[in-house]
């Protein structure tokens, strides 16, 4: 495995909380980084930017994660820049909420084809493209494991995301590449924060062993360990949520 000063890494959704957290996180540690947005291009910059004054090495691209042309593109644009792509982080995704009763089909289809469809357009790519050493890191979510109500969509496609994880880890044998899932708790983004009174979000940060929310930071550590040294962790579902469940 090549050093990190030499390794580079796709982060989608680079511009969501997590995203732009790891992207920093990722480049800290030495990676080139291509910081992917599906339509947040002012915080993509951000990042990009905040990368370049710290000396790190950064682009922006963007696209639809479910359209395969605009994702081989992505892949493009981190073997242009930097000569290949080792690791990618995808954390692109969306969370509607409403009971299975009330969910609207529309939003529900939405939901499968960006978190589901994505998740399989970029693993497939990551999957021709990467290079011997490298890993596919996907975003799950501790919902599954929660069943909080509201959350059935959202848990439905995460559920598909970490079935697609754990074979695609199988798959690729010989490769000298691993696939895991990270899947989060209740973590202090604006995501989480959208539509929640404060007494709920104190409740919920109140009802974890830690006595807390999650930050990005907390999940980012851990994106940075399956990238870098943690070659002997492949297949498996890793809930960071500080013991929620």
């Amino acid at each position: 495995m090549t050093n990190n000063g030499d390794r580079v890494a796709i982060v989608t959704g680079g511009s969501g909380a997590i995203g732009s957290i790891s992207a920093g996180r990722l480049a800290a540690d030495g990676f080139a980084v291509v910081v992917h947005h599906g339509g947040g291009r002012e915080r993509a910059d951000e990042v990009v930017a905040a990368i370049r004054a710290g000396g790190g090495r950064a682009v922006t691209a963007g696209g639809d994660v479910a359209d395969e042309t605009a994702m081989a593109a992505l892949f493009d644009v981190a073997e242009r820049e930097f000569g290949g792509v080792d690791v990618l982080v995808h954390t692109a995704g969306i969370m509607p909420l409403a009971p299975v009763a009330q969910m609207d089909l529309d939003a529900f289809d939405r939901v499968q084809r960006v978190n589901v469809r994505g998740t399989f357009v970029v693993d497939q790519l990551a999957a021709r493209r990467l290079r011997a050493g490298g890993a596919i890191i996907n975003l799950s979510t501790s919902i599954t494991r929660l069943q909080t109500p509201t959350y059935g969509a959202y848990a439905a496609s995460k559920g598909a995301v970490e079935a697609m994880s754990l074979i695609l880890a199988r798959e690729l044998r010989g490769r000298d590449i691993t696939v895991n899932a990270v899947a989060p708790g209740p973590t202090a983004t604006p995501l989480f924060f959208e539509g929640k009174s404060q007494e709920l979000v104190e409740a919920i940060a109140a009802a974890n062993p830690m006595g807390r929310l999650g930050s990005a930071e907390d999940t980012a550590e851990v994106i940075a360990f399956l990238a870098g040294p943690a070659r002997w962790v492949n297949g498996q579902v890793l809930h960071v949520n500080g013991g929620a469940a």
